[in-house]
């Protein structure tokens, strides 16, 4: 079998080249361009007083996100979602929301509600994943402007959040695949953890084969040293 070659000379258990440009979009309370690779996604964080009627029941605030692909972002043109949002767009937004949330302590964050819009401006493999990475740091941005201007008594968040994709190709374990590694991928997951380190999600699909515990064990490995990579990058 041949040794597969990733772009870049990357090795199996590398991220993608990834930057960070923060108060990308100045109209929001915290704002960043993240590049991974070809991929990059804009994500920013908008605050409101309007808080939905479970957290006002609950006394605390709440967090939301949003997510879309812009029709440039994809080699064919992706169309806008206007009146009806595509599947995969509100199951990924939802996932980026359960992800974000997992890192704010929402009791500490009372009267507010944070609007986090991730916009995929081009796609190469793996938006979902840097758009909860990059959703963290708008999010951490917000929270630190709040602070700064007297809106929140105390620092409401928990801990870093960050994802990466890592899948089997060729019997190989990757790590952050690109859409070429991707779309031939026999295993494909996503995998979600926290400043500790502990798993808040994941998604795996054995696309074309099935795989052993022993395998995911090893790729969720895998994923956490990307991932504490991500958070390195994060708290820059």
């Amino acid at each position: 079998m041949m040794k597969l070659t990733r772009a870049n000379s990357r090795t199996n258990s590398s991220i993608r080249e990834t930057s960070v440009i923060k108060n990308f979009c100045p109209n929001s309370y915290g704002s960043v361009l993240l590049s991974m690779g070809n991929t990059k996604v804009i994500c920013a964080a908008s605050v409101d007083t309007t808080v939905p009627e479970h957290a006002k029941l609950a006394n605390t605030g709440w967090l939301t996100a949003e997510y879309t692909m812009l029709p440039y972002s994809t080699n064919k043109r992706t169309k806008r979602e206007f009146n009806k949002r595509d599947g995969r767009s509100v199951e990924i937004q939802r996932l980026i929301g359960r992800s974000l949330r997992a890192g704010i302590d929402l009791s500490k964050f009372q009267g507010f509600s944070m609007f986090i819009d991730c916009d995929v401006v081009q796609a190469d493999g793996g938006t979902r994943t840097a758009s909860i990475t990059g959703g963290y740091i708008a999010m951490k941005l917000a929270v630190e402007r709040m602070l700064a201007e007297g809106l929140l008594p105390e620092n409401p968040l928990i801990g870093n959040i960050a994802a990466i994709s890592v899948g089997i190709v060729d019997g190989e374990i990757l790590l952050d695949l690109d859409y070429s590694e991707d779309s031939i991928a026999e295993v494909d997951m996503n995998i979600v953890m926290n400043h500790k380190f502990e798993l808040i999600e994941i998604q795996g699909t054995g696309e074309h084969a099935p795989f052993t515990i022993q395998k995911m064990n090893l790729m969720i490995e895998t994923a956490r040293k990307g991932i504490e990579e991500l958070m390195l990058i994060q708290n820059c």
